[in-house]
């Protein structure tokens, strides 16, 4: 019985050992700390022969609990205070800059209303959320749904004597609301063309052409993932023009046979002395020269019809020409040309 005893002391004690060793850790170089954003940066090198004999994400996971202790233990330095039953630190001013993923917001330009009360000097009154309903005798909200004083659910209006008695005044309401909406999404619109700078647009704006709206509905069809591809078309709608070709480019992995081809074809032209010729298409334009100088000559001659010592007949212009060489036989340019074309 008193050998358990012992043994349950030790192993008390071994265990309290165990715990304040876990909040007790020890470092080569000291933790550079940054409290105010909560940070703690570790130089001390990493020990290869326990990350190699231990898994890697036992090694990681030791020494991230060590330095998280470590900032641990420098919280509990800070001055604290008690809130709501709950410790809190007072953290200093961070010292690290930590850069920002998005530019600092621009702040709002002022709305027309605004540079107007700013001028004569009205101050903006908080206005409470709930108002008293004569109707009902209750209080309820001063605007959205189940409003009070709410005139809209109205299964009786007065007609006034200066109205129409044949007019629909529920008609009327409604499309009184509609224009007080429609007014204010113009405000809206134009209070944001204040603040970038643009034009502001009228009440009564033009109308777009027919160029305009063409053009903005290939940008809307196009303006899709697919790029306009699966889009559909109206019945009578023609297949747009001037879409131009994508560029076809290689793939950056695979086979490379092809792409080393046309390296060594690109380097053997640079390399050659004798500058590359196309043949073919040299030859065309020598034939579309000599076509066009015969049919100016022709013109020419046509021209001089009526006159004394004008161009003999065409026959016996042919014949001479024959007789004396010149000339390709009749038909030969048109079989080169498509003997050429078949290259």
């Amino acid at each position: 019985m008193a050998a358990t005893v012992e043994e349950l002391l030790a192993k008390a004690e071994k265990d309290e050992a165990e715990k304040l060793k876990s909040i007790r850790v020890k470092k080569e170089l000291e933790l550079e700390f940054d409290l105010g954003n909560l940070l703690a940066s570790d130089r001390n090198a990493v020990n290869l022969r326990d990350f190699r004999a231990q898994k890697k994400e036992d090694y990681l996971r030791a020494l991230a609990r060590d330095n998280t202790q470590l900032l641990v233990n420098e919280l509990w330095k800070m001055p604290s205070e008690r809130v709501e039953g709950v410790v809190v630190a007072k953290l200093p001013e961070p010292t690290t800059r930590l850069p920002r993923e998005k530019p600092v917001p621009k702040p709002r330009p002022p709305t027309k209303w605004e540079q107007f009360a700013k001028l004569k000097g009205i101050q903006k009154k908080k206005k409470t959320n709930l108002v008293w309903d004569e109707a009902h005798k209750e209080w309820r909200r001063r605007w959205g749904y189940k409003r009070a004083n709410d005139n809209t659910k109205d299964w009786l209006v007065e007609v006034p004597e200066t109205a129409d008695p044949d007019e629909d005044q529920f008609a009327k309401r409604a499309h009184a609301k509609r224009e007080r909406v429609a007014k204010n999404e113009l405000n809206r619109l134009r209070n944001i063309a204040r603040a970038h700078k643009l034009k502001v647009p009228g009440a009564a704006a033009a109308a777009p052409s027919r160029n305009e709206l063409a053009r903005a509905e290939q940008v809307a069809k196009v303006s899709t993932a697919s790029v306009g591809k699966f889009q559909e078309r109206l019945p009578k709608e023609k297949a747009p023009r001037n879409r131009g070709k994508k560029r076809a480019f290689q793939p950056n992995i695979g086979d490379f046979s092809t792409e080393r081809q046309q390296q060594l074809e690109l380097l053997k032209v640079i390399a050659s002395k004798k500058p590359r010729m196309d043949v073919t298409k040299a030859v065309n334009k020598q034939m579309r020269e000599e076509d066009m100088e015969a049919a100016s000559k022709k013109r020419k001659g046509a021209g001089r019809k009526g006159r004394k010592g004008g161009s003999a007949p065409r026959g016996k212009a042919k014949g001479k020409a024959k007789a004396k060489g010149q000339g390709p036989p009749a038909g030969k340019s048109r079989q080169v040309r498509k003997g050429l074309g078949k290259r």
